[in-house]
């Protein structure tokens, strides 16, 4: 895995952290809040599988704002190569 030097910004990982403390938030904007959140330190990049599920939240009409903020910073950290 090649370096990423890209990190989640403070603002996007408390976003994520108060979606994933949220009852009602979906299973998919909880998926992107705990990738986001692993990447606060740089270590990871963005997977594959990841990425299409951003992707395609980015796409749709029916997920928030929040969500799609958790989706934007997600596919800023990917792998640009892929």
């Amino acid at each position: 895995m090649t370096f990423n030097s890209k990190k989640t910004s403070s603002g996007i990982a408390s976003q994520a952290a108060e979606t994933l403390k949220n009852p009602n938030a979906s299973a998919v904007a909880k998926s992107l809040a705990g990738s986001a959140l692993s990447q606060v330190q740089g270590a990871y990049q963005t997977g594959k599988a990841m990425e299409t599920k951003a992707s395609h939240v980015l796409q749709s009409s029916k997920y928030s704002d929040d969500t799609k903020a958790l989706a934007a910073s997600l596919l800023s950290q990917s792998n640009r190569l892929r």
